[in-house]
């Protein structure tokens, strides 16, 4: 799997800290007005990148 560094404009191979497991630390959502479907964008993407990690074998 390639995660692409915006920094280097390249794309790196992912490799984690831990051979078999990956972690994730995600905060919830700084709301100060109406809700709308920009707060849920985090969490949409975090939990697609869970799903990405668990399909390709790694515990999360």
């Amino acid at each position: 799997m390639y995660i692409y560094d915006s920094v280097a404009k390249s794309k790196l191979k992912f490799e984690p800290i831990a051979s078999d497991r990956v972690t994730l630390y995600v905060c919830g959502p700084t709301v100060y007005d109406d809700a709308h479907l920009g707060h849920a964008k985090s969490a949409l993407v975090f939990d697609l990148l869970s799903r990405v990690l668990k399909a390709n074998g790694y515990k999360v």
